[in-house]
């Protein structure tokens, strides 16, 4: 399975009407199928990261799904519909994603992603993207022992990772790897906010010091699903 991840940079007068075109137009078009799925549509939460920012991610079952699609809207009977939604935005950046070996979301059945842009509560995720000058196979690995094992271990905290993800060669950069962690914590969130990291989480043997060995540069950007978001 792969999953498109992009990055809307949208003109801000037509945000509503982007967004529209995806819940009205493209999650129903996808569902048509079994080949194809809108996951996520997120906004970059207010205050955390760039204006009018948009990241959808879609899961596709296989290369063929992603050429078939790629051609239908390149020549197709989606070519319409992007070239609209490409007048509604400033630019678009995309990559392909692997899911990782141990990823929590495994593989998911695409039948049962919902289509039907149903209302419901909304939900903060932290996006983390990590850039490894350590090999990629190596900090995957990481990630798994260091980070998500101990967090499962754990019945409540900040994050529930629920997918993980590793750049598909040809796609995007080689050495790169990210986390989506739903916030179940609010209050948890707004500590991590406004205070420094514990020191005794700087110490040998933590996460935060132990993942130095494997890099150095990492981002995370708050994302709040859409009211109508498949997943949320």
């Amino acid at each position: 399975m792969l999953f498109l991840h992009e990055v809307h940079q949208v003109k801000g007068a037509a945000e509503e009407e982007f967004e529209a075109a995806f819940r009205d137009e493209w999650m129903p078009v996808l569902g048509k199928s079994e080949d194809a799925r809108l996951l996520w549509y997120c906004h970059h939460a207010h205050g955390s990261g760039p204006a009018y920012n948009v990241v959808t991610i879609t899961a596709l079952r296989d290369g063929a799904a992603w050429e078939d699609l790629a051609r239908r809207i390149q020549r197709g009977d989606l070519q319409a519909w992007a070239r609209r939604v490409d007048e509604l935005r400033h630019d678009l950046t995309g990559k392909l994603l692997f899911g990782v070996s141990w990823s929590p979301m495994g593989e998911l059945d695409l039948a049962s992603v919902p289509v039907d842009g149903a209302s419901h509560e909304l939900s903060i995720y932290m996006e983390d993207t990590g850039w490894p000058h350590a090999a990629i196979d190596d900090y995957v690995e990481f990630w798994g022992k260091g980070y998500y094992e101990p967090m499962k271990e754990r019945a409540a905290g900040l994050l529930d990772i629920q997918a993980v993800f590793q750049v598909a060669f040809g796609t995007g950069h080689r050495k790169e790897a990210i986390l989506m962690q739903k916030i179940v914590s609010d209050r948890a969130l707004l500590h991590l906010l406004t205070h420094d990291t514990d020191p005794e989480h700087r110490r040998p043997g933590q996460f935060m010091h132990d993942a130095l060995a494997y890099r150095d540069r990492w981002e995370s950007k708050l994302l709040r699903t859409s009211s109508w978001s498949p997943l949320y």
